[in-house]
């Protein structure tokens, strides 16, 4: 998902601040996040769950902003 996102965005189908853009690095993030705790890779766990808080606080911001 989180490779999705990233052509997305590279080949300008969507923009940055697209709900789909965020949502797909936010449950890219929690999946990748899964299997990274699963095998107890601390510091890719830590990545993991800051690509997630990111995603989460860029749909709040848009949501407010509509």
């Amino acid at each position: 998902m989180v490779l999705l996102a990233y052509y997305l965005v590279s080949t300008k189908k969507v923009a940055g601040t697209n709900r789909a853009y965020q949502l797909l690095n936010l449950f890219g993030a929690i999946g990748i996040g899964a299997n990274v705790f699963h095998q107890k890779a601390w510091p890719a766990v830590a990545l993991q769950v800051a690509w997630g808080l990111i995603a989460i606080i860029s749909l709040c911001f848009h949501a407010k902003k509509k």
